[in-house]
């Protein structure tokens, strides 16, 4: 009796992506790689606030914020002002390099 083999397809994580969460460009993608750099960068701060051998109470200490907020910021940066990131990683003694990326879209003011 012979079996057949079924072959499987092989994509690309980008193709994956375009296939189950959505082209980029669409709400869905943006919302997801949006949400995937804060994840990111939550992960960052909780690597050097490690590396500086401080608790996450400490770092809430050096910046005026409580630790549970701390512990929000690096599961996910999400909900957090930019201010904030600037005085965690200044208090880090870390630098940080933003980049501002244009949309080709049009520009009116209104």
């Amino acid at each position: 009796m012979a079996t057949k083999k079924k072959k499987m397809k092989m994509m690309t994580l980008d193709q994956m992506k375009d296939k189950d969460i959505g082209k980029i460009g669409t709400a869905d993608r943006d919302k997801y790689e949006f949400d995937l750099r804060m994840e990111v960068l939550g992960e960052m701060i909780k690597s050097v606030r490690k590396e500086r051998k401080l608790t996450q109470e400490q770092l809430g200490e050096l910046i005026g914020v409580q630790k549970s907020q701390i512990s929000k910021l690096e599961r996910s940066a999400k909900n957090v002002t930019i201010e904030t990131i600037l005085k965690v990683f200044n208090a880090l003694k870390a630098n940080i390099k933003f980049s501002v990326q244009m949309n080709d879209s049009e520009f009116k003011v209104a």
